[in-house]
């Protein structure tokens, strides 16, 4: 469940987008540090520098509303990039930088961050028993995001996600702002506000 449903970042896109996205470009060695030669696949290496500059050089996003992408799941963020080119999902930024992606690079960079450790947690709890009121709910969610919630073929990783990426990501799938699964909108819409923020609270501290 990834994205970008909240409003500040579509008004902040708007205002900066195009400026942060020149900035990336031209001049991603700035914004984060040079990649060792052997690290990554020479013909990415640009487009790692431009992710890693919001989603962080060692797996930490800038921004708490930036989801992790070192270490999730292959296949999803290849479906990810195509969405973003194809503007299935919604963010200008990201479709802008999706854009320049090519189809045969799409696969060797999701590669790349998939083969990455997923970065520490400070005071994550993998094994703690999910709230009471919400723990046959996220049993359900295992069927595709499997166990542990680290993800599989099917779905991505949610453990560890931060809880306002989390948040905003079922929040968009509930009232129709991100429509890039079939299934996921139903499933949100059928769980209450409530619900929602306490399986966000709780999938962030895995």
């Amino acid at each position: 469940m990834s994205g970008s449903p909240f409003s500040s970042a579509r008004r902040y896109a708007i205002v900066f987008g195009a400026a942060v996205l020149a900035v990336a470009i031209a001049a991603p060695a700035v914004a984060t540090p040079a990649l060792a030669d052997d690290a990554v696949p020479e013909k990415i290496k640009d487009k790692v520098q431009v992710c890693n500059s919001c989603h962080g050089a060692k797996g930490a996003p800038m921004s708490a509303t930036t989801p992790v992408i070192w270490g999730q799941q292959q296949n999803y963020l290849v479906k990810q990039i195509h969405d973003y080119r194809a503007k299935d999902r919604n963010n200008p930024i990201m479709s802008a930088i999706a854009g320049g992606v090519t189809q045969e690079d799409t696969r060797p960079l999701a590669a790349y961050f998939a083969a990455q450790p997923w970065p520490a947690t400070p005071g994550a709890n993998p094994s703690a028993p999910p709230p009471d009121s919400i723990a046959a709910k996220l049993g359900q969610c295992q069927a595709c995001h499997q166990k542990n919630f680290e993800g599989g073929a099917p779905a991505p990783r949610l453990a560890g996600l931060s809880y306002q990426y989390l948040a905003a990501s079922m929040k968009a799938f509930a009232d129709g702002t991100r429509t890039n699964n079939l299934d996921m909108p139903k499933i949100m819409q059928a769980l209450t506000e409530t619900e929602r923020d306490a399986m966000a609270k709780y999938l962030a501290g895995l």
